[in-house]
């Protein structure tokens, strides 16, 4: 069935802003800090509703379709 593609958009935002940050803190640049965590805290998001999409698919799957 495979993994939702909100769930691989939003690991990517969180690494992302992960490396954002890390550059906002290495060269104190406080503005590139701030959206690096906003975009971490919108892939986790992101990723928490691909989680679910995932979930309800496998709740709801038919096992008479392919």
């Amino acid at each position: 069935m495979g993994i939702d593609r909100d769930r691989v958009e939003g690991a990517a935002k969180n690494i992302g802003g992960k490396i954002k940050e890390a550059t906002g803190n290495a060269t104190s640049d406080e503005k590139l800090k701030r959206e690096g965590q906003k975009d971490q805290v919108t892939g986790k998001v992101q990723n928490t509703v691909g989680g679910v999409k995932d979930e309800v698919r496998e709740h709801t799957h038919d096992p008479d379709k392919p």
